[in-house]
């Protein structure tokens, strides 16, 4: 499919070229003069044209470039063929093609911001980074027209994220978060991770302000609201930190799972812990997940015991199966018999715990909705796609 993509746009650059040619061509024999024998470029083209049709793309575009001067009539061309070389892998070439444009005075000042545009995305091909913010900041510092500055602002902010430069990234989106309110999500996500270092260095008040400033970037992130719980606790303000988990299934329902942990040490170390059951019971309410329900049965088993706990967590998952709350349930069923002093367990018990145990075994917690990339542990960005907070529990049948 690349393949066949590539040569598609190698025909199309072929048929631009040819009919630039032809142009040229005409040009020079108006007005009419007797035939000419035709210039040797026409015949570059041709030569390239084969090679594209025998499916030597290489040979190909290097005729292209060979068969073409640097003009206002050819530069978009030129443009062309290195954003093909880029998309094959061959940044090198790119940035060649791409310089190579830039050594001529004579571009207009918009030709030649596109271009620098592109040679900032070929050196990031390469990881030259550092050339890249070099170019980028050039371009924003220079030029006058709105989209090109748009184009750098997202290459260099793209960059900054990369490179984990936070506050910089930070100063650099501030000015137009109005223009583009999707730079809000992952803006409130470079505050938490500035708010994460000031945590590392002791520093937290520093960090509540960076955490609260990215609540008012992006209401929705759930991580900022999970930090200030945190930082709640370790305060010792824990009717705080539960205010503050409360309002995480408004933020994002998917995660639920992903506060309980500390919900759960937040309402043990209150006044009132006995109120962990009910709160949990209104989470079941809002979303019956697996992590919700075997929270629930652990309280009842505590309080009440194993049969009461295989009672009510077997209710609760006939209104939504799971399976790794099948294999919990099978968990207190094999206690309910130590309990009763029976010697050798169920076989049948046994055969259903070794079977969802393997199917659970390896299982993925958490899947990135975006791309699908699968993870045991949270990650804030997803290391495939890189966007911040698609990566969320997986819920459903397959269990938390």
């Amino acid at each position: 499919m690349h393949d066949a993509a590539l040569l598609l746009g190698l025909l199309l650059a072929a048929v631009v070229i040819g009919f630039g040619l032809g142009v040229r061509y005409r040009a020079k024999r108006w007005p009419y003069r007797p035939a000419a024998k035709a210039p040797a470029l026409s015949k570059e083209y041709f030569v390239g044209l084969n090679y594209l049709l025998n499916e030597q793309p290489d040979e190909a575009i290097n005729t292209f470039i060979n068969a073409l001067d640097v003009n206002s009539d050819t530069v978009e061309t030129h443009i062309a063929l290195g954003k093909l070389f880029r998309a094959r892998g061959e940044a090198t070439k790119a940035v060649s093609i791409h310089q190579n444009l830039l050594a001529r005075p004579a571009l207009s000042t918009a030709i030649n911001e596109h271009i620098q545009l592109e040679l900032a995305q070929d050196f990031i091909a390469l990881g030259v980074h550092d050339r890249a913010q070099r170019l980028l900041k050039t371009l924003l510092a220079q030029s006058s027209d709105e989209a090109r500055r748009l184009a750098a602002k997202r290459l260099l902010l793209d960059l900054l994220d990369r490179e984990r430069e936070w506050q910089e990234a930070l100063d650099i989106v501030g000015p137009f978060i109005k223009q583009q309110p999707a730079m809000r999500h992952p803006a409130a996500h470079w505050l938490c991770e500035l708010a994460a270092e000031e945590i590392a260095q002791s520093s937290r008040p520093l960090a509540r302000r960076h955490l609260k400033k990215a609540l008012q970037m992006d209401e929705s992130c759930v991580r900022a609201t999970l930090m200030l719980a945190e930082l709640e606790m370790e305060n010792g303000h824990y009717p705080r930190a539960i205010e503050w988990l409360e309002r995480i299934p408004g933020q994002d329902i998917a995660h639920i799972p992903t506060m309980l942990s500390a919900l759960r040490r937040a309402f043990e170390r209150s006044d009132n812990p006995d109120a962990f059951e009910a709160h949990l019971e209104r989470l079941l309410f809002q979303a019956p997940y697996t992590s919700v329900i075997i929270a629930l049965g652990e309280v009842i088993h505590r309080r009440d015991g194993v049969d009461r706990a295989i009672e009510r967590t077997g209710h609760w998952l006939r209104e939504a199966p799971s399976l790794g709350g099948l294999d919990y349930l099978v968990d207190l069923y094999l206690q309910s018999e130590r309990l009763t002093g029976k010697t050798t367990p169920d076989t049948r018990l046994l055969l259903l715990k070794h079977h969802t145990g393997a199917l659970l075994e390896g299982r993925p917690r958490h899947r990135c909705r975006h791309c699908g990339f699968t993870s045991d542990q949270l990650v804030w960005q997803c290391p495939s796609c890189r966007r911040w907070g698609t990566v969320k529990p997986i819920t459903g049948v397959e269990g938390e």
